[in-house]
């Protein structure tokens, strides 16, 4: 019995897939558990195994497809039997309806037509194409008229549409189109998966005859980025208050690391992992800032999810590490660099990127020398925090002296709907409270776990 194989749905929030590669190739010999194909969230990368065994015996997606999740990509089971039924957005009446006859598709009926017409008229001529190359062409963006027909009178056929495709590089979905809509081209092979062309490799291309700008398209991760800020300034009141702490400690901590480190210890403990450690403990003691708001009621959390801003390839991506407060400092260190790893590897769970995971975040830009920044709120969040880089000011010494302190700057972002000014104020004092008086003992004792 043929078994439709579907494309997954990884995590709640994601509803298309682009497929980026097929490790079978139709007519291959399958076995349960074989990597079918690969492919990839606006996120993260998967691949896909076969549930069952059989014979590869279609498959209705190419390289570069976006396909909507629970879809079906390709059909597994015995040779002779038909894959009609399990065809993507056609019925299997639909199919019986049709019977091709000397490289003519006739419909049985007008409704039961895919596409009536056989010859397109245009700038180049006329053409002559069966509608099934040409909805095939339609889908996959396929110039007609770089195709030559092998049909009868030099119909275009499905087959010939299959052999460009075959022939010709991949374009992703966006590229299809818009090479489609702007009349954009490009060579032999882009820069994406096994030479894909990308939209930016056609924009690119375009704006080597321009002057002075180019236009990009948005990637899928940018509009997301792009509608949730938006969203989130519009849709909440965001205040941001500024203080700074002394990190002497820390950063004396962090010399004893590093000696560590030289003698064998396996671990590496930064800056930004003892931060995150401070903020936990202070959200443990003002849970009011440890909460979401949500329209009607706001909901305080007994333990830390701390989101932590991550810069990748692709864009800022904001995984959530559950239950952190659960966890000592060298746990916390070690989780937090496993997430930020497999956001760059493409790896990551979508739904530890889901906002309403943490229930905290922390955002760090002191790598980049920012001094001071608003940072925006994850919604429905209640506030989150920005980590700014290391400045030295003065401050009196001994006997009228005055000595410079390493200070770094902290800006807390809240929702004025959620938590007032004092409760804010207290809590960013709290951070600064366990940033200065860093109990080094007790971090060092972790250190031997």
């Amino acid at each position: 019995m043929a078994i439709p194989v579907i494309m997954p749905k990884q995590g709640q929030s994601v509803e298309s897939c682009i497929l980026t590669g097929w490790n079978k190739k139709t007519g291959d010999p399958v076995k349960k558990g074989d990597i079918l194909f690969a492919y990839e969230t606006d996120k993260a990368s998967f691949e896909a195994e076969a549930e069952a065994d059989g014979i590869l015996l279609e498959t209705f997606f190419s390289d570069g497809d976006e396909i909507p999740v629970l879809t079906n990509v390709a059909v597994i089971g015995q040779p002779g039997e038909s894959t009609d039924e399990y065809r993507p957005g056609k019925s299997a009446s639909a199919t019986s309806a049709e019977k091709e006859i000397g490289g003519t598709i006739v419909p049985a009926t007008k409704d039961q037509a895919i596409l009536q017409d056989s010859v397109l008229t245009g700038e180049s001529g006329s053409i002559k194409i069966s509608p099934r190359a040409r909805l095939l062409a339609s889908e996959k963006g396929v110039p007609l008229v770089a195709i030559k027909g092998t049909g009868p009178e030099g119909r275009i056929i499905e087959q010939d549409i299959h052999h460009y495709l075959l022939h010709h590089p991949r374009m992703t979905p966006m590229a299809a189109a818009a090479s489609k809509q702007e009349g954009l081209v490009i060579g032999s092979s882009g820069t994406g998966l096994a030479g894909t062309i990308a939209t930016n490799d056609l924009l690119k291309a375009a704006a080597q005859g321009t002057e002075g700008y180019s236009d990009l398209v948005l990637t899928p991760i940018r509009k997301i980025i792009a509608k949730t800020m938006h969203a989130s300034l519009q849709n909440s009141a965001q205040l941001t208050h500024h203080m700074g702490a002394d990190v002497s400690r820390l950063l004396e901590t962090r010399k004893k690391v590093k000696a560590m480190q030289e003698k064998g210890f396996p671990h590496n403990i930064t800056l930004n992992d003892m931060i995150c450690y401070a903020v936990v403990r202070a959200l443990l003691k003002h849970p009011a800032v440890n909460a979401h708001f949500l329209g009607e009621s706001i909901r305080c959390f007994s333990s830390v999810h701390l989101g932590l801003a991550v810069d990748t390839d692709r864009g800022l991506m904001v995984p959530t590490l559950r239950n952190a407060s659960d966890l000592s400092l060298t746990g916390l260190s070690r989780e937090l660099k496993k997430l930020a790893d497999d956001c760059r590897k493409g790896s990551i769970n979508p739904d530890l990127l889901v906002s309403s995971s943490a229930s905290f975040t922390v955002s760090n830009l002191g790598n980049y020398g920012v001094e001071m920044f608003t940072p925006v709120i994850n919604l429905p969040q209640a506030a989150i925090l920005g980590v700014n880089t290391i400045t030295y000011r003065p401050r009196p010494g001994k006997e009228h002296s005055f000595e410079f302190v390493p200070y770094i700057g902290l800006s807390l972002t809240y929702d004025h709907r959620a938590v007032d000014g004092g409760p804010a104020t207290k809590f960013l004092a709290e951070v600064r409270n366990e940033i200065e008086n860093f109990e080094e003992d007790i971090a060092l004792g972790a250190f031997n776990e």
